[in-house]
Parts: structure tokens; C-alpha cells; sequence
């Protein structure tokens, strides 16, 4: 769960700088990648933790 929030954080710092600084848009571009992959595998992680017992 540290990682999760690591990366989101990175993300969110990416995104921000990739406004605020002028010509550095693909900043926010990774950002946003980063932070739909993040979310994609915390969605997989936890679809695959809720599996019904045999």
C-alpha cells in the first residue's frame, strides 16, 4: 500500500509541475498515465483479493 501511495504522489507532484512550468506539459501527460496505471493495478490487486472461497 506505501507504493500505491508513493506513486500517486509522484504522480499528482508530476502533473502539478507539468502546469505550472511553461513548455513542460508532457509532465502532466506522465503524470496522468501514471496515476490511471496506479489505479488499474490497485483495481486488479484488489479484484483478485475478493475471490470466493472453494
Amino acid at each position: 500500500m506505501a507504493l500505491f501511495l508513493l506513486v500517486v504522489i509522484v504522480a499528482i507532484v508530476l502533473g502539478i509541475v507539468g502546469v505550472v512550468v511553461h513548455g513542460l506539459l508532457y509532465l502532466l501527460a506522465i503524470g496522468v498515465l501514471l496515476l490511471l496505471a496506479d489505479v488499474v493495478f490497485l483495481a486488479v490487486r484488489s479484484a483478485r483479493g475478493r475471490r470466493a472461497p472453494r
